[in-house]
């Protein structure tokens, strides 16, 4: 009985959508236009001007503007947080490492692939304020890099002063990473956080002997 329901949603969805319909193209073009005008600034007109897809097709894809939101968020994650993450390695030191992460974090931050800072940053955690589902995503968007970052700390067995952990300090470079995306909304330049982050990742450099 369920797999017959599951069957006629799935066919249903299907006939919503315009003919040609490529989710990952469309989902590309909403999450622009969330992450430049954040969610209450995206209006269903612009997005399925965007999308290439009628409002009703729109709904009958993701069923609310909320939900294709967090199916934009999904796709961010993916696309562009993903690369972040795997920069981690481990392929050298945890110090050259980060440097790799954070020079992702620049790239991504002065638009090389989209608009200027971060969809979570700038749009998600603007719409958590008031919206618990939400904040939910972005507590979940946060742990998505704090949870390899503290990894690749331990990994790496790196030891700061004893009041610390790798959870903490995680929590202190995704922290580094939102604060460089919000200064690029500002129009921090390319060269202006690449030493915020040079900065960030020589706290984990070897120490020289001498």
């Amino acid at each position: 009985m369920s797999s017959k329901i599951g069957d006629t949603e799935t066919a249903a969805r299907k006939r919503g959508r315009p003919r040609g319909f490529d989710e990952i193209e469309a989902l590309e073009a909403a999450m622009r236009v969330f992450w430049a005008q954040g969610f209450e600034g995206a209006s269903v007109d612009r997005l399925c001007r965007a999308m290439r897809m009628p409002r009703a097709s729109l709904y009958q894809q993701f069923g609310t503007k909320e939900g294709l939101f967090l199916a934009t968020l999904d796709h961010y994650g993916t696309q562009r947080i993903g690369p972040l993450i795997a920069a981690l390695g481990p392929t050298g030191t945890l110090h050259d490492d980060l440097e790799r992460f954070f020079d992702g974090v620049v790239r991504l931050a002065t638009g090389e692939d989209g608009p200027t800072g971060c969809l979570i940053t700038c749009a998600l955690a603007d719409a958590a304020g008031s919206n618990p589902v939400f904040r939910a995503s972005l507590e979940q968007r946060c742990a998505q890099l704090e949870e390899p970052l503290a990894e690749r700390i331990r990994t790496a067995q790196w030891e700061s002063n004893p009041a610390t952990s790798p959870e903490t300090e995680a929590m202190l470079l995704v922290s580094v990473a939102s604060g460089m995306m919000i200064r690029a909304r500002a129009g921090a330049t390319a060269s202006e956080l690449t030493r915020i982050a040079r900065s960030a990742a020589s706290r984990y450099a070897e120490p020289t002997a001498g």
